[in-house]
Order: C-alpha cells, then sequence, then structure tokens
C-alpha cells in the first residue's frame, strides 16, 4: 500500500499502544484495539483504517482491531456512542480522532476509569477540557499551525501585498480546524494578504464549494 502522513499516524499510534500493551502490567491474552475514527466518507479516514489494518496485519498474533468512524463528521453522538461501545465490548485500548475536540471528552473520561488506555490521533482533545476532568490523553499527530502556516507561506508566492483572500476552514469546534486557521492566518499576516473572511466546510468537499 502507498504510505501517506495519516496511515503511518496511525500505524505509530498503534505501535505505542503494542509496546503499552506488552509491558507486564498489562500484557493480556491478544488485547483488543478499537481505532475510532471520523467520517468514512473521508478519504483521509479511509487511509488511516487502511493503515491501521496492515499494521494489524503485520502483528496479527499481537492484537485484534474493530475499526469503526461515523457517517458524517459533525455526528458527535454517533462517536460518542461508539467509544461507550468499545468500553462495553472490553477494548484494552482506544486509538481516537475525536469529531469534537471537547464533547469526546467525557467519554474519553469514562472510558479511562474503566482502565482502558486512550490515545488520541489527528485531532487533539481540548487541553482545558481534560484538566477539568483530571485526565492526560497522549496525542500521536502534526502540528497543524506549523503545517498550514507552510502551505499559506506557498500560496503567498503566487499572490501580491494588499490581495484578498477567504478560509474554508474544517469543523470550527475541533482543535485542528483551528489551528489549520490559525496557521494559514499567520502566513496571510506575514505576506500583508488581507483575509476576508472564514467560512466552516464541515471538512465536505460538497459544502466547501456551497460556502465559496
Amino acid at each position: 500500500m502507498q504510505f501517506t502522513r495519516r496511515s503511518v499516524q496511525t500505524a505509530a499510534a498503534l505501535a505505542v499502544l503494542g509496546g503499552l500493551l506488552a509491558s507486564p502490567a498489562l500484557a493480556q491474552d491478544k488485547p483488543k484495539i478499537a481505532l475510532v475514527m471520523k467520517s468514512l466518507a473521508n478519504e483521509f479516514f479511509r487511509t488511516m483504517e487502511d493503515g491501521a489494518k496492515a499494521h494489524q496485519k503485520a502483528h496479527a498474533s499481537e492484537y485484534t482491531l474493530v475499526a469503526n468512524g461515523i457517517k458524517n463528521e459533525t455526528d458527535t453522538a454517533a462517536q460518542i456512542k461508539m467509544v461507550e461501545q468499545a468500553v462495553a465490548q472490553k477494548a484494552s485500548a482506544i486509538v481516537i480522532a475525536p469529531a469534537d475536540s471537547k464533547a469526546l471528552v467525557p467519554a474519553v473520561k469514562a472510558a479511562i476509569d474503566k482502565g482502558v488506555i486512550v490515545i488520541n490521533i489527528d485531532n487533539q482533545l481540548d487541553a482545558d477540557a481534560l484538566k477539568e476532568k483530571n485526565i492526560t490523553v497522549p496525542f500521536v499527530g502534526p502540528d497543524n499551525r506549523v503545517g498550514a502556516k507552510l502551505v499559506g507561506d506557498h500560496l503567498a508566492k503566487s499572490l501580491k501585498a494588499g490581495d484578498k483572500v477567504g478560509i474554508i476552514e474544517g469543523v470550527s469546534t475541533t482543535f485542528n480546524a483551528q489551528q489549520r486557521t490559525l496557521g494559514y492566518q499567520d502566513a496571510m499576516k506575514a505576506a500583508n494578504i488581507t483575509v476576508v473572511g472564514v467560512q466552516s466546510g464541515n471538512w465536505e468537499i460538497e459544502k466547501g464549494n456551497t460556502v465559496a
């Protein structure tokens, strides 16, 4: 398969879990890992799922994998239910790409309270919400603000000072969307280019085209 940032990111999270679950304190007979993603209608998460399945296939004797994703990027309630189901099905660990940086924290807290290891990927859980629940969750993923600034810097080379641009961001309540917007704004400010507006496309091509 072709390896991309998203598939490598997921494999890295699974590798981290493999090390944790192999420790004497946590070792058990073939632990179950639940991968809880956002919309599988999004190619990004289909590729993430492929990467996870490839890693599990290469380590089939070490753990089993259950991969699930929601129907659309904003179906937070369905994703919360997936976390609850993973706990009920005795998952040893959950790898989650949360649809909402704050709304998933109570479900994550409940899982941790049940002894489930949780690893956060893709969209980082809200730091204040985690602090309020008195929990820490390891994050495996990129610096979205830095990455977005690099993209903005590249675009700025094709523009000139005084030009105007708009931003179509992802789901506004997600940390990665917020960070990408900030990074892009950083680049535009540095190039003296005006951002005239920010609209949410909810990570969906059709909605993005509509708000454009």
